[in-house]
């Protein structure tokens, strides 16, 4: 079973201050830690757990700067058995459809053979969640989201999807297929130091936009379907109230609030 995993580097800005660049189209990414895509850990896992029970290989990519090799070497380390990364600084502002158009592309452009190719189901600094979808339609196969259970058989694939309401959908594709994968679909695992040194000896190719037949004028603004025209933080409109007093007397006033606002 050969397999693809996309995964993506995004800020971590889970205890940190968010900023607004002056231009308003992003956030300052400045001082904040990097990290690899919640999402793209779980299928970056899920990748690896199947090839530890079917054998094949697993092939990593990202699009991103030379900083995103930190979470390519992570994937590495895992399991992974080479990873490739596209970038030019052109690719700066690209919407989703870009990055998919990228990425088929470098999947073409290098004869990757592929029976599974796996994404994470959104990314946490755009969540978006198109690129999935639409790298499955560029490559002309069929796809899955929100998958938080599989299943190989002969020549397909059976997948458990999540969908709302704490509903789930049961369906078959026929193979090759791609699949954006839930959180919780399994429990990632730790990075150890052999994993480390083994990722050291793994190739890590890096790509231009012309190693994968692309021109700047594709990608970026000039080539995306999406525009980002303002960036901001919602405003707040209300402030906590503290209530005083002992605790029977918070308890009474808060009683009171939840009557008055008819919650009870």
């Amino acid at each position: 079973m050969d397999i693809i995993v996309c995964v993506k580097h995004v800020p971590d800005t889970t205890e940190a201050e968010v900023r607004i660049r002056p231009d308003k189209k992003d956030i300052e990414k400045e001082g904040l830690p990097l990290k690899i895509n919640e999402w793209d850990e779980y299928a970056a896992e899920e990748a690896i757990l199947i090839k530890e029970r079917l054998g094949g290989t697993v092939v990593a990519i990202t699009v991103g700067p030379p900083e995103a090799e930190a979470t390519l070497r992570r994937v590495l380390a895992k399991g992974a058995d080479m990873a490739i990364r596209v970038w030019d600084d052109s690719l700066e502002g690209s919407d989703g459809y870009v990055i998919a158009k990228v990425l088929a592309k470098t999947i073409e452009a290098k004869g990757l053979k592929y029976d599974l190719i796996l994404t994470g189901a959104q990314a946490a600094d755009d969540g978006f969640a198109v690129v999935g979808p639409m790298l499955a339609e560029l490559l002309g196969i069929p796809h899955a989201t929100l998958v938080k259970k599989e299943e190989i058989l002969d020549g397909r694939i059976r997948v458990h999807r999540e969908l709302e309401g704490g509903l789930e959908e049961v369906v078959e594709l026929e193979l090759p297929a791609l699949l954006t994968i839930q959180t919780g679909i399994n429990e990632p695992r730790y990075v150890s130091v052999m994993g480390i040194r083994r990722a050291k000896k793994k190739p890590l190719e890096v790509l231009s936009l012309s190693d994968i037949g692309m021109g700047p004028d594709e990608v970026g603004p000039a080539g995306s379907w999406l525009e980002v025209e303002e960036l901001f933080l919602p405003p707040a409109e209300r402030v906590a109230e503290i209530i005083p007093g002992s605790p029977a007397e918070e308890a009474a006033k808060l009683l009171e609030i939840l009557k008055s606002r008819g919650l009870i």
